[in-house]
């Protein structure tokens, strides 16, 4: 997945990077510290392997390669340079999982730490995959892991620093291969699921036009250690969740968990598709406390 070198990177008032097929994909975020990292629980260098990652899973969820990041930076003039040459670490090593560089961003003094992540992506020649391409048939697959972030959150959150879903929810684990995989084996939609697993797949179900169908229990077989409210619930892991045609082939990690079905019969609405944009969950493992919490609320209460 590897891109070419940056033919011109930072020190220039531009960075100059490759677009093989004539068009790039685009994407950005925003990291504030209290409200999407604290330092007491992450160190830097996690915060900023955390920062970039949110962001390649962004580029290949719609079936690109990441080629630069571009950063900006917004920091009390007091911030310890133990801080930032972590978080430049961290940035650094999660592009080299990709073959992207960070080529350039700037740098401003605030009243607080600020993060903000501009990621550039080659389709290769190959049409974007879109969240609105999802049709009656096809199945629901996942690539990577759902709950274990929001899993380890709630474990910092009562007093424990330690174990693999803390790990997963310092540094998540995006499976970078899987969405150009996916893409090519015609996944018809596909989202990074960082706002949780019900949540993502209700912008796909709105887009699409169609009711998508999750099985419980096929997650819990996937996920066993993480509790059933994270598994459908929980956001930043950035998972990759596609739906790929009858007769594809999956790519190798990639596991069906669902199916997308038509939408009701307009003179009955209530029949069992429900109606179009909907998510229902079906299997013995649906949680008694599901109801009221489709997924992360970047509006809502403070996060991690």
């Amino acid at each position: 997945m590897a891109a070419p070198p940056a033919p011109a990177g930072p020190g220039d008032d531009a960075a100059v990077v490759y677009a093989t097929s004539g068009s790039l994909v685009v994407t950005t975020d925003i990291l504030v510290e209290s409200r999407h990292f604290r330092l007491d629980w992450s160190s830097p260098y996690d915060v900023g392997r955390k920062a970039a990652a949110q962001n390649l899973a962004d580029v290949v969820a719609m079936g690109a390669w990441p080629t630069a990041l571009l950063i900006g930076l917004a920091c009390p003039p007091a911030t310890r340079l133990t801080v930032t040459d972590g978080l430049a670490d961290g940035l650094r090593d999660e592009c080299a999982e990709t073959g992207a560089a960070v080529v350039g961003g700037d740098v401003v003094s605030a009243d607080q730490l600020i993060i903000a992540v501009t990621a550039l992506g080659d389709p290769r020649g190959r049409a974007p995959v879109l969240r609105s391409g999802a049709r009656p048939g096809d199945t629901v697959v996942l690539a990577g892991t759902v709950g274990r972030s929001a899993a380890g959150l709630e474990l910092l959150r009562a007093g424990v620093t330690t174990g693999p879903l803390v790990a997963a929810h310092r540094r998540p684990t995006p499976p970078y291969a899987a969405g150009p995989d996916l893409a090519r084996a015609g996944a018809t939609s596909m989202i990074d699921v960082s706002d949780g697993l019900l949540a993502d797949l209700g912008h796909v179900a709105r887009a699409s036009g169609v009711v998508i169908e999750v099985d419980a229990d096929a997650l819990a077989a996937y996920e066993p250690a993480v509790p059933a409210i994270h598994r459908l619930t929980g956001g930043e892991d950035h998972g990759l969740v596609a739906t790929l045609p009858p007769g594809a082939v999956l790519p190798s990690g990639v596991r069906p968990i669902g199916r997308v079905l038509g939408p009701a019969d307009p003179d009955d609405p209530a029949g069992p598709e429900g109606a179009a944009g909907t998510v229902r969950v079906v299997g013995a493992d649906v949680p008694a406390d599901l109801l009221g919490q489709p997924g992360w609320d970047h509006f809502g209460a403070a996060g991690n």
